[in-house]
Order: structure tokens, then C-alpha cells, then sequence
């Protein structure tokens, strides 16, 4: 079991630069990628893509890809002398038209940005194997991150399900006494009311009979129990779970929902909100697996 959340960082020597990979994720049903890359070196994005998804297959993973030089900055070559002369121009075509010219930090540095001098980054074939090295780097920290995170939702997972399991043998426990119990609660009430009907009466048999059946909840215990069992198998059974394991706590909720309505029972009642209760939380941590 691999958690959606990780983080993985790996760093190269790209000539006299230093190349910086980072990998993070947070949980999303699908997987979203965003990449961040030099301009110049754009049309790696696809390779970044394609190794990503050899590790993850959902979440919200972002990678971004640094190059900085000997100081640890960011080299950037701009033309200040032409970067100036279209701001004067700029501010002269504003003048011309009646437009109070306010310039924003915004504003200069989109200016600066369209007059770079020239690139210094290493050209994108130089870049190429070793971005790929540094990523494929970082990659093997954040899945190992993601699959410590995943052990510790197994087990949490694990100690839920036994929580589900001791409330269902209540449930399955306390199930057969309820006809009997309604058998009784019928007969007191019959005696308040001043009906002194024999149990053995066919009008008393024929309503016990029909309690029974209203509130008999075996099928719906054998649904949930193999429905756990499945469950259990699938949070051991590696790979992605995710979308698995919330269609089969769907099917839980749907057994649990059909029993609190049918038991008619003040202890099987605490039971059911109780697993309702624990399933909500399961349904809450799924939310993080992949």
C-alpha cells in the first residue's frame, strides 16, 4: 500500500551549475501533474511525465526542476539597455495618449523577461540525461516515502477492521434474541391493554412470525463479512487500492445502513452507529491511499 502523499529531492552538477529535482504529492482521485521546468528546457516535460507515472498513478505531483550556479542563484542574462529603451517607449506611448503611466514590479520584470540577452543554461540534449538521472533520484525517495506513509495506513486500517469485526459479532451476537424480545414486549402490552390473549394464540404467532421476518438481518451479516474479508485482502494485496477499496467501503455502508434500519433493537442501534461511525474514518484515511 503506497499513501498519495511524498516528497523526494535529488541534485546533480549539470557544468558549473548545480541541478535541483524536486517530487511532491498530495491526494486527488487522479492524477494530476504539474511540471516546472526552465523555459528553454520545456520540451522535457514529456519524459518528466513518462517517468512519473512508472512511480504514481494518482495524486497531485508536482516537479520542479532548478538549475542554479556556483553562488546557489539562478543565472539570468538580461539586455538592461534594451530592456530600458522599451520602457522609455512604453512610457512615452502612455504619455502620448493621455494614460497615467504607474509601472508595477510586474510590469519590469515581464519587460526584462522579453529582452533576455541569450540563454546560459546547457542545451537541452546536454540537460537531458542528466535531468532524467536526478529525477528518476528524487522519484526513488518519494515513492519510498509513500510506501513508509502506506505502512502506517495499513495498520491503522487493520486496527479499524478489527474495530468492524467486534461490532458486527455483537450485532450477529444480539440478533437472535430480538424475536423473542418483541415476543415478550407483545405479550406485556397485551396484558396492559387488558387482552389476556394466549401466546400460542395464531393471531400472536402470525405477528411474532412476521416481526421475525421484518427484522431477520443474516443475509445482510453474510454480505458485510465478505465484504471485509475482501477488503482485508485487498489492503494487502499491493498495487493501487484506492478506487477498489471505496467501492467495497460503499458496499459496507450500504449492509450497515440496511441493518440499523431493519434490527429494530437498542443494542444492535449502538452497534450500527457505531460502525457508521468507524467507517466514516476508514472513508477519511482511504482519501490518502493511491
Amino acid at each position: 500500500m503506497k499513501s498519495m502523499t511524498g516528497y523526494g529531492r535529488a541534485t546533480a552538477a549539470l557544468g558549473t551549475h548545480t541541478l535541483t529535482v524536486q517530487v511532491s504529492s498530495v491526494n486527488r482521485k487522479t492524477l494530476d501533474l504539474t511540471v516546472k521546468l526552465p523555459r528553454e528546457w520545456e520540451s522535457l516535460e514529456t519524459l518528466v511525465g513518462e517517468l512519473v507515472r512508472q512511480n504514481a498513478s494518482r495524486g497531485k505531483v508536482h516537479v520542479e526542476v532548478e538549475l542554479t550556479g556556483k553562488a546557489g542563484a539562478v543565472e539570468i542574462d538580461w539586455d538592461e539597455n534594451a530592456a530600458a529603451a522599451l520602457f522609455k517607449r512604453l512610457a512615452q506611448f502612455a504619455s502620448n495618449r493621455g494614460v497615467d503611466f504607474k509601472p508595477t514590479p510586474e510590469l519590469l520584470l515581464t519587460l526584462l523577461n522579453s529582452q533576455r540577452s541569450g540563454s546560459s543554461l546547457p542545451a537541452v540534449e546536454v540537460a537531458e540525461p542528466v535531468v532524467a538521472g536526478a529525477l528518476a533520484e528524487a522519484l526513488k525517495a518519494f515513492s519510498a516515502m509513500r510506501a513508509k506513509e502506506g505502512e502506517a495506513l495499513l495498520k491503522d486500517f487493520l486496527q479499524r477492521l478489527d474495530t468492524l469485526a467486534r461490532h458486527i459479532g455483537i450485532v450477529a451476537g444480539r440478533a437472535p434474541q430480538v424475536p423473542a424480545g418483541y415476543r415478550d414486549t407483545l405479550h406485556k402490552r397485551l396484558r396492559e391493554a387488558g387482552l389476556e390473549l394466549d401466546l400460542g394464540d395464531e393471531r400472536v404467532l402470525k405477528e411474532i412470525a412476521l416481526f421475525a421476518d421484518r427484522c431477520d438481518i443474516t443475509e445482510e451479516l453474510t454480505r458485510l463479512r465478505s465484504h471485509l474479508d475482501q477488503f482485508v485482502a485487498l489492503l494487502k494485496s499491493g498495487g493501487e487500492i484506492g478506487r477498489k477499496s471505496e467501492f467495497i467501503l460503499q458496499e459496507i455502508g450500504r449492509e450497515v445502513h440496511t441493518i440499523g434500519s431493519k434490527a429494530n433493537d437498542l443494542e444492535i442501534s449502538k452497534n450500527v452507529i457505531e460502525l457508521k461511525n468507524e467507517l466514516e474514518r476508514i472513508r477519511e484515511q482511504i482519501a490518502n491511499v493511491e
